[in-house]
C-alpha cells in the first residue's frame, strides 16, 4: 500500500542532471547519526556523491560496528564514502576526465582533523585503523575533506527524519526534481 502511494506521488520525479554545472568535479558528503538503532546501537552511514548536479551514487547502510563516539561514526561514514569516491574515479578515467580534486563534506570538525592529521592521538586508540585509510587517501591528494555546516550537509537526508520542507530542499540539492 505504501509503495503505491509513493509511486503515485512522485511518478514525475527523476534526477537531472546540468550540462555545465561544476563539470568534472565530484561533489561528496557523507554523514552518520550516532547510535540510531536502539536495538543494536550501532549508526548509520549515508553518503551522497554528486556530478553535474545531480546524484549518481548513493547508500544508507548500518554500520558493522557499534560507535562508541560520535567521531568514531562519522570516521566510518566517512571511510565508506572515500572507497566509493575512489572507485568512481576509477570508473570516470575510463569514461572521461574528471577536474580537480574530490571534496568530501563532513559536519563532524574532529572526523575532519582525524582525517587530515596522521598523528596518533590518545583519544582515538580504540578505534580500528582500517577506518583511518581515509588519511592515507588525504596524505596521497586522492581526496580533500572539508567542513560544512549541518544545513548544507545532503546526506543528512540519508541518516535522519526531515521535516518535509527540509526534506524537499535537500532533493533539490541532488538534481531530484
Amino acid at each position: 500500500k505504501r509503495v503505491l502511494r509513493y509511486i503515485a506521488g512522485s511518478y514525475d520525479k527523476g534526477i537531472v542532471y546540468k550540462h555545465k554545472y561544476k563539470q568534472g568535479l565530484l561533489e561528496c558528503y557523507s554523514d552518520a547519526d550516532f547510535g540510531g538503532c536502539e536495538a543494536s546501537g550501532r549508526s548509520t552511514s549515508g553518503i551522497v556523491i554528486l556530478y553535474s548536479g545531480g546524484a549518481i551514487s548513493w547508500f544508507i547502510q548500518r554500520q558493522s560496528v557499534v560507535a562508541t563516539t560520535t567521531t568514531e561514526s562519522e570516521i566510518i561514514a566517512t571511510n565508506k564514502c572515500c572507497r566509493e569516491i575512489i572507485w568512481l574515479k576509477r570508473l570516470f578515467s575510463s569514461v572521461t576526465k574528471l577536474d580537480g580534486i574530490p571534496v568530501l563534506q563532513v559536519d563532524n570538525t574532529a572526523a575532519i582533523r582525524l582525517a587530515q592529521n596522521p598523528e596518533f592521538h590518545r583519544r582515538t586508540k580504540h578505534m580500528s585503523i582500517k577506518h583511518f585509510f581515509i588519511r592515507e587517501k588525504v596524505l596521497e591528494k586522492e581526496l580533500l575533506v572539508q567542513q560544512v555546516s549541518t544545513e548544507d550537509q545532503i546526506a543528512d537526508m540519508m541518516t535522519k527524519p526531515l521535516f518535509k520542507p527540509r526534506l524537499i530542499t535537500l532533493c533539490s540539492k541532488i538534481g531530484l526534481l
